[in-house]
């Protein structure tokens, strides 16, 4: 399994108002939590004991 890295900035308050960037910050950490856990689900309880972690893991890993 190839591991990547997704430079993103996290969004500011700048121009856009603080409550629509904390909203949009939520969303991407969502997304990125989700994503998370769906490429550890997808692994075999054998590759996961190759990096040292169970099914149980993954919920509390991705959050």
């Amino acid at each position: 399994m190839a591991a990547y890295d997704v430079l993103r900035p996290a969004v500011s308050g700048g121009h856009t108002p603080n409550l629509v960037a904390r909203f949009l910050n939520r969303l991407i950490a969502w997304n990125d939590a989700r994503v998370t856990q769906k490429a550890l689900s997808a692994l075999s309880d054998r590759e996961l004991n190759d990096i040292g972690l169970t099914r149980a893991d993954i919920a509390r890993i991705a959050s």
